[in-house]
């Protein structure tokens, strides 16, 4: 469900919170870790709540107008298309779905306004007018319909935005990764889709013992950088010789220890997946001139190490040797 640079960002966040906490046990730092993971599926599953509610409103408004005492023509007989959209039914009939709204006792009840308003900015929208107006009428114009409102009024909503930053703490920083979990979501319903088929899992079992590979990543990075915290800070102090160590930005600090970590006890990833990617995560979480920092340190460091024999690579890890 989440890509390694997204399991890296969760990493980041849940050790710098445990080491400016000062606490000193580790295991409860590594429950918090799990707990923030769990909360994205808690997040994934209200915004698809959200979808549903927003359905369920449009078709309360369709009806009422009906209801009305000089209806328009357009009111008379008015366009379903949207209410009837083929994913949101797939999605609403969702055995998995409907369990884990349960499961989190997820509710919109109190946010009535905010719902009204996306309606409101849809149903005005030329989007929506072109989607339920138009003459082909296929299960591919429907996913098309909902990949595009989705990107057009909930990705960038500030008002829902506002209301997850006050939900619970870790979700303004993952309400992106979820909403690019929900697009790819919706990207991979088939037509021939049923209620039993499952939601993508957070963390997916992919080896014959039956563990999740990338379960076990994320544990193993939180723990060894931690573990190592002295010796690996040791080896970066040594190579910024020209920097004033104790100067050098604590995220900086982090995300080189991180990046050792996985060049040093991770055999099966390549060396160079390891460079790009704790230099996109500078991009992330620390200063412009981060970036070339932490690409010079880590370019002597895997250098001497090599040489040292220091790095062993199998497998996958070898790709780039």
């Amino acid at each position: 469900m989440l890509n390694r640079r997204q399991l890296r960002v969760k990493v980041v966040q849940a050790i710098y919170a445990y080491e400016q906490s000062g606490n000193d046990r580790m295991d409860l730092g590594e429950k918090e870790l799990f707990i923030s993971l769990e909360n994205i599926n808690r997040l994934f599953i209200t915004q698809l709540s959200l979808l549903l509610e927003v359905s369920d409103f449009a078709s309360q408004r369709i009806e009422e107008a009906k209801k009305k005492f000089f209806p328009t023509e357009e009111e008379k007989n008015p366009s379903v298309r949207f209410v009837e959209n083929r994913l949101l039914a797939l999605i609403r009939n969702n055995i998995d779905v409907q369990r884990k709204i349960k499961v989190y006792k997820v509710s919109w009840k109190d946010e009535k306004d905010m719902i009204r308003k996306i309606d409101l900015t849809m149903k005005e929208s030329e989007l929506y007018q072109n989607y339920i107006h138009a003459a082909n009428d296929s299960f591919q114009t429907d996913k098309s319909f909902l990949d595009k409102f989705y990107m057009h009024f909930f990705v960038g909503n500030e008002a829902l935005e506002s209301f997850y930053e006050e939900q619970n703490i870790h979700w303004a920083s993952d309400l992106d990764i979820v909403n690019n979990l929900i697009l790819r979501y919706i990207k991979s319903i088939k037509e021939d889709s049923d209620e039993t088929t499952p939601l993508p899992q957070l963390f997916p079992i992919d080896n014959i013992d039956g563990i999740s590979e990338d379960r076990l990543f994320v544990r193993d990075l939180f723990r060894k950088t931690i573990l190592h915290y002295d010796e690996y800070t040791a080896m970066i102090a040594e190579r910024a010789v020209n920097w004033e160590f104790d100067r050098i930005a604590t995220m900086d600090k982090l995300l080189l220890r991180m990046a050792v970590a996985e060049l040093l006890e991770f055999p099966s990833i390549p060396i160079k997946v390891t460079l790009n990617e704790y230099i996109e995560l500078s991009k992330i979480f620390s200063t412009p001139r981060s970036r070339i920092f932490i690409n010079g340190i880590l370019d002597k460091l895997i250098a001497q190490s090599r040489a040292e024999g220091k790095i062993n690579k199998t497998g996958r890890g070898l790709m780039d040797k």
